[in-house]
């Protein structure tokens, strides 16, 4: 085997280090189960490692409280699936403002924008 030239050594080592730092980054983070009684808690995460979402499934739907964040960590929603379905009153965070948003069967059925004061609860 011919040693390589200085030139193609070059291209060589940075098409390896391209490589590699392509590998590091890409890498998706797998979301995690965890069986708890009847239900399944599942536990999303950002590519920067913190958790995107959290709650939990029943028979292969959505089911009880759900909670998503920023890839800060900041919270951006809080609610209760029943069987698939949203139901029940929701916080939704976005900067400075915090609105509430009732459901029922996946259906909206009133917003309520909350006072900046209810943001100090957010986390």
């Amino acid at each position: 085997m011919k040693p390589l030239k200085p030139q193609a050594m070059k291209k060589h080592m940075l098409l390896t280090v391209l490589l590699i730092s392509g590998v590091i980054f890409a890498q998706n983070i797998e979301p995690e189960y965890e069986i708890q009684g009847n239900l399944v808690k599942a536990t999303y995460f950002h590519d920067n490692g913190k958790v995107k979402q959290v709650g939990f499934y029943k028979d292969g739907k959505v089911h009880g409280k759900w909670a998503s964040f920023a890839e800060n960590g900041a919270k951006i929603s809080l609610g209760t699936f029943n069987n698939g379905e949203k139901t029940g009153k929701w916080l939704f965070w976005n900067d400075m403002t915090l609105n509430e948003v009732s459901y029922n069967d996946s259906r909206v059925v009133a917003v309520r924008k909350l006072p900046n004061e209810a943001l100090v609860q957010r986390n």
